[in-house]
């Protein structure tokens, strides 16, 4: 637990540590955030990134490549599309190595630069802090108008703006839930949900019905716990965080010992006049003044409202700040570590194996194997058969025929029911074919063939397998 500053009390100046997060009193009970609006430099551009994000989230679905959504999640189907581009079950591997180039970046990401994802582009706070807040400060007013409607009587007034509030909380959660399904379904599915008869997509509208309930319950009510409580990345920050680390601080070598602002006095004390207005604006509830805290999401507001005190006393700005522990300590810049370099080889090495393998990708898989369980036949005099089995799963958008060659001898290919293998768009073929080989060329028991996969007369693949014959 993060150590606090020393605090008087009845018995005396002592050192206390919290045994509980910001949010909950000593009881257990939620201790509800009524956030005071901030305003600043570092805000104003976190409005204009939220709208960048906006843009992108409600404008995604919509973007398709190919005839393919740029982007779909589909885990029930196992489907995933990255870039227009198809990965099925059997591009598992690639997604795995994917995820885990991913974890490496958040790990490096985060001993360098702290929360600094969570503050400016973490979808949960950018819809909590610009969509969801912003509605409830044009709804219930300021932090201090929020808190005097919470304890007033239940009169019209209040009924109307509490109900009109959750109306228009759920009906936002329901939009956003919509798109977020199209993220998973797509929007042409989506839309068929929409528009055509429940009882076709009683499934669908389930799932709309659950993520508009949880989204609701999240910004109406859950709220900045998510951040404390739920996220897995908020509980590795103890882990994941040094002395060198860039984090939101209170350059305490400066603020300290706190002192209450008199024009009239010359101050002797340290900068901070203790004005709490860093702790009104938070959106967790700390006072970002008693050190590195799990519930800092980094989000700027502290500094935004520290900066306006600082210029209204005529003080330099930057009492509360990005900065490493070491820089407020020693007056240290950021520091490139050993454990950042080594992160930033080991994030290079699966960045460049990564690129390998999409690079690399087959758009058709095919499995040809000799069917068990059978010898090789005999055709006459001076021809030998062997049956097999072919599987190709197709990760194009095209129906696609396939025509089989012998690469490395000669010798003939007869498909069973055809010229070809047909295998549907985004879709899996089987077939079974014969190789006959002439007795003349089998001079060992297993013969290494190599058979080319053909598209449209189009090399696309090489495949090798055995041919079993008699042993001259």
């Amino acid at each position: 637990m993060e150590k606090e500053n020393i605090s008087k009390t009845g018995e005396g100046n002592r050192e206390s540590f919290r045994d509980r997060i910001a949010t909950v009193d000593e009881s257990g009970k939620r201790k509800w955030v009524f956030a005071q609006k901030p305003k600043g430099k570092l805000y104003n551009i976190r409005t204009y990134v939220s709208w960048s994000f906006f843009l992108l989230f409600f404008s995604l679905p919509f973007i398709e490549v190919n005839g393919q959504p740029l982007f779909l999640f589909n885990v029930v189907k196992a489907k995933f599309i990255l870039f227009g581009k198809v990965f099925w079950p059997q591009d598992f591997f690639i997604f795995g190595l994917g995820m885990l180039t991913f974890i490496v970046f958040i790990v490096l990401f985060t001993a360098a630069f702290g929360r600094l994802f969570c503050g400016w582009v973490c979808p949960q706070t950018i819809f909590m802090e610009m969509f969801f807040r912003k509605i409830e400060y044009f709804i219930e007013g300021d932090a201090a108008q929020q808190k005097m409607l919470a304890k007033a009587p239940w009169t019209g007034s209040k009924i109307f703006k509490k109900v009109s509030k959750h109306i228009i909380f759920y009906i936002c959660s329901f939009i956003i839930a919509n798109f977020f399904l199209s993220y998973i379904i797509g929007v042409k599915e989506l839309w068929k949900i929409i528009t055509e008869p429940v009882t076709q997509h009683i499934g669908g509208f389930l799932s709309l019905a659950v993520f508009s309930g949880v989204f609701y319950a999240v910004y109406a009510f859950f709220r900045e716990q998510v951040c404390t409580v739920i996220c897995p990345y908020g509980r590795l920050q103890g882990v994941l965080l040094d002395k060198n680390s860039m984090i939101v601080a209170y350059d305490y070598q400066r603020g300290e010992p706190r002192g209450k602002f008199n024009k009239k006095v010359e101050r002797i004390q340290g900068d901070c006049i203790d004005c709490f207005q860093c702790v009104k604006v938070c959106p967790t509830g700390i006072d970002i003044r008693n050190g590195t805290q799990m519930e800092c999401v980094g989000c700027t507001a502290c500094i935004d409202a520290c900066n306006a005190i600082m210029d209204k006393i005529n003080k330099p700005l930057g009492l509360i700040r990005y900065a490493s522990e070491l820089g407020i300590e020693k007056k240290e810049k950021l520091q490139y570590t050993g454990r950042m370099k080594l992160y930033t080889v080991l994030l290079g090495v699966l960045v460049t194996v990564l690129a390998f393998l999409l690079v690399t990708r087959k758009e058709v898989d095919t499995t040809i194997m000799r069917t068990p369980g059978m010898l090789y036949q005999e055709r006459g005099t001076d021809s030998v058969s062997n049956l097999y089995n072919i599987k190709v799963a197709n990760k194009t958008t095209n129906s696609i025929p396939l025509q089989l060659k012998l690469e490395n001898v000669s010798g003939q290919i007869e498909i069973i029911g055809g010229h070809s293998v047909q295998v549907k768009e985004q879709g899996e073929g089987t077939g079974s074919f014969f190789i006959v080989l002439p007795r003349s060329i089998i001079h060992e028991r297993k013969t290494l063939l190599k058979i080319g996969i053909y598209s449209n007369n189009k090399k696309i693949d090489v495949i090798s397998t055995n041919f079993l014959g008699p042993v001259q």
